[in-house]
This record gives C-alpha cells, sequence and structure tokens, in this order.
C-alpha cells in the first residue's frame, strides 16, 4: 500500500511590506551567501490546518541525522495570512508548492485551495507582498531571469503572470498576459478545451526551460501546451491532445536541448500512471506555430499498469529521477542517451510505506531530499485508490549512488499533526490515522 502529497509551515514573524532597501538586503545576502555552496536549507511545507506549516531544516543536520534534526517551523496562519488578508481582503489556504527566485533570495509560495501566491524574503522569512490571482494557484513558477512568474490557476483554468523586480520588492498580476484555457482555441483552430482532445484544461504545472521562453503546460485531463510565456498575452506554440501525453503531469527536467516531463495518476480517469517523455526544445518556433502533436515526444517509459503515480523530478549528475509515489520507486532517465535506466525503491527499514512526491537535490548532488506524504493526503490522492497515502510524513533523505544511477533512503525527518480528538482523517480504504500532517511543497535554498 502507498500514498502521497506534503506541504510544510512557518515560524510568527514580523510583516515587512516590501521596499528598495528590503530587496537590496536580500541581494547582498544572497551574494555572501553564494560563497559557500556547501550551505544549504531545505524547506518543506505541511499543507495541513488551514494555512500550512513552513519547516526548514539546515542541510547538514539533516544529512546528519534526519531523525533528529531540529527545523525552524514557521506557522503561515500567523506569518503569512494577515499580509494576504491586508492586501488582498482574502485569506489564503493550503500551501502546496514553493520555488525560490533565481538567485534565492525570495521564495514563491502558491495556495492550492485559494488563489494566493506569497512572495518571502527567504533570509528573513518575512512575507513582502501577497497576489491573489482567482481561484486556485496550485503553482507558481519563476522565470531564470527574475522579470516574472507564471501561475498555473488549477480550477480557474488560467494560466497568469506576475511581472517581478526582487531587487525592489515589487510585484504584480499583469492581468493582459493572461490565457484563458477553457475558452481560447489553438492556432491550428481547435477548441483548447475539447471532450476528445483535452477533456479537462486544468493547469498543473507550468513548467519553464531555461531561457525562460517556453513553458511545458500540464493539464489534469491530459494534453499538454507548449506556451510563449514571455509574449503579450501569453500565447501557444504547440499543442498535444490526451492520446499524446497523459494527465497529471508535474516534473520537469531540462538537459541541454531536450525538456523531460512526467504524466501520473491520482484522479478519476487516469488512477494509475507513470509517463516520462523527452521535448526537441529547438522544435519550437519563435514566431507561429507547430502543427498539433509535433514535434511528437519520445516515450522515455510507460507504466500503464500496477500501482504507479508519477510526480516529482530533480536532476541528479546525467540523471533525471522521478518519484513514483504509488509504487514507492524512483525511477530514472539517462539524459545523455534518452532511455530508462531503471529504478530502486525507498520502501524498507525505515518506512514501508514512504510515498515519495516532490524531490529536490542538495547543491553537492549527494542527497536528494524527497517531500513523503501523510496517512490523511489532501491533495492528488483518489479514495479508494489511495495513491498518495504514506506511513511516514515528513521530509526523506536518499543518499545518491554511482553518479545518480541508484539511491537508499537513509533518513526520516518526521513531520506530524496529530488530531488531539483521536478521529480519523484517513480515506476510504486507507489504514486509520489521526495524523493530519501531509508533506507536500519541498525544495532547497543555498544559504
Amino acid at each position: 500500500m502507498r500514498r502521497h502529497i506534503t506541504f510544510a509551515a512557518a515560524l510568527a514573524l514580523t510583516v515587512v511590506i516590501g521596499s528598495a532597501s528590503a530587496g537590496v538586503r536580500a541581494a547582498s545576502e544572497e551574494t555572501s551567501a553564494s560563497q559557500d555552496a556547501s550551505a544549504y536549507e531545505v524547506w518543506a511545507i505541511d499543507q495541513s490546518g488551514l494555512a500550512g506549516k513552513l519547516y526548514i531544516y539546515d542541510g547538514a543536520a539533516l544529512t546528519a541525522n534526519a531523525a533528529s534534526a531540529s527545523p525552524e517551523v514557521i506557522d503561515l496562519a500567523t506569518a503569512v495570512t494577515p499580509i494576504c488578508v491586508a492586501q488582498t481582503g482574502t485569506s489564503p489556504t493550503r500551501a502546496h508548492m514553493v520555488l525560490f527566485s533565481p538567485t534565492s533570495s525570495y521564495a514563491i509560495l502558491a495556495y492550492v485551495a485559494t488563489g494566493h501566491v506569497v512572495f518571502i524574503h527567504a533570509a528573513t522569512r518575512a512575507p513582502i507582498r501577497c497576489i491573489d490571482v482567482g481561484v486556485q494557484a496550485h503553482a507558481a513558477f519563476p522565470s531564470p531571469d527574475g522579470t516574472s512568474v507564471v501561475v498555473a490557476n488549477q480550477n480557474g483554468k488560467l494560466l497568469q503572470r506576475i511581472t517581478t523586480d526582487y531587487a525592489t520588492g515589487e510585484f504584480a498580476l499583469d492581468a493582459a498576459a493572461t490565457l484563458d484555457l477553457a475558452t481560447c482555441t489553438t492556432p491550428n483552430g481547435a477548441p483548447c478545451q475539447d471532450p476528445v482532445l483535452r477533456p479537462d484544461n486544468a493547469p498543473i504545472c507550468p513548467i519553464l526551460d531555461n531561457s525562460g521562453r517556453l513553458g511545458f503546460v500540464t493539464l489534469r485531463g491530459g494534453g499538454l501546451f507548449v506556451v510563449d510565456v514571455a509574449d503579450s498575452p501569453m500565447r501557444i506554440v504547440a499543442e498535444y491532445d490526451r492520446a499524446t501525453v497523459h494527465p497529471n503531469g508535474c516534473g520537469g527536467i531540462q538537459k541541454a536541448r531536450t525538456m523531460y516531463v512526467n504524466a501520473g495518476g491520482g484522479t478519476a480517469t487516469a488512477p494509475r500512471e507513470a509517463h516520462v517523455y523527452a521535448f526537441d526544445l529547438a522544435s519550437y518556433p519563435k514566431t507561429g506555430f507547430n502543427t498539433p502533436n509535433s514535434p511528437a515526444p519520445a516515450t522515455v517509459f510507460a507504466h500503464h499498469m500496477g500501482d504507479h503515480d508519477s510526480h516529482g523530478a530533480a536532476r541528479v549528475g546525467r540523471f533525471a529521477w522521478v518519484a513514483d509515489r504509488f509504487a514507492n520507486t524512483v525511477e530514472i532517465v539517462d539524459t545523455v542517451r534518452d532511455s530508462h535506466a531503471g529504478s530502486f525503491t525507498v520502501a524498507g527499514t525505515l518506512s514501508a510505506d514512504p510515498a515519495p512526491d516532490l524531490l529536490a537535490a542538495a547543491p553537492g548532488g549527494d542527497y536528494v531530499f524527497a517531500s513523503l506524504r501523510g496517512p490523511c493526503p489532501l491533495t492528488a490522492n483518489l479514495a479508494g485508490v489511495n495513491n498518495a497515502v504514506g506511513t511516514t510524513p515528513g521530509v526523506g533523505v536518499i543518499a545518491v549512488h554511482r553518479g545518480g544511477r541508484s539511491g537508499t533512503l537513509v533518513g526520516i525527518a518526521p513531520i506530524h499533526n496529530f488530531d488531539l480528538t483521536g478521529t480519523s482523517c484517513a480515506p476510504a480504504g486507507a489504514p486509520a490515522s489521526n495524523d493530519r500532517a501531509d508533506p507536500h511543497a519541498l525544495r532547497v535554498r543555498p544559504k
């Protein structure tokens, strides 16, 4: 039995409104921090509770002894909710995904049960700006040049863009850039959302290439759009249907001119799946658009049978690691040969059912961290199938072997949120539990 999903919480901190001095301070702090690449933090978010909690671990302490590592814990309801209420008039719910700005001066936090995107000054942990994009901010991906963040407004079925100036601490929603994936028509004249081609265009993750121009937008119902995210409004340059790219992707890794994108399970129409596709980045035009399903992606591997649910990914040397939270494995893609190089299990003596979800590699490449889902997953779990249910919620530490060809789960930093009433929160078909902790968001930050 396997399952997963997580996101963590944070400490009460003084709210600081964005200013030029805050941005300059962030830049100077990052410059000095970059001089010691061996020092880093691991940020994880438990998405249980109304707003969630952020856990920040020292990397060295986590790898030395994960079970005893003492994190900085930030209650997001105390630290972030007040600034969101003050700036948007609404309260954020369920912190779900976190990424960092190009220089790691800011954390970008997306709330999946509401539309809030929060910019947090990473060194001081102070929230600077809260923007409510609407229905549901599943993930917010920063551009490599630091000028924008692309937001997947999942149930709003919108792709949105926020302009960013990290030096001055100024962030604003660019309404003119929005792409409506529910009502638009593709450049080839097809409906963007269509019962056969793309039955559910809720965007999951807008995975950006290293240039920051192309966004690979995965869709809940299957299919995919390659979008010029730098244009205004953002525009589709390539379209794929559900038969070509399966549903629920979120992991993406670029190596040279190839973008690797996964697809997974956890929904009624695709409960058990794990795929990885390879797209040729050189085949997308700077002007104009491609015909449907071109260039055709290469299928690196496809698991249609058995208990599988692919989600997070990380770059480990020449390899891309892709977590399978249902199978309790990590699949390995050789990015030199564009081939499936095997897999290894993370289930064992430390956890019979760890349910690895999102992955992030340490700067030195000797460890990979995994968010481990809890027994009461709040997102991406199909009751009865229970693809995202785990028994040991927390942050897993995986030692890298043979240059990335394999790994071993060597430690777990536990995260718990017990319901003091003793009431079970487990989904139908899963073992009873009153531990509501559900880690999902995970990222490594150099310090």
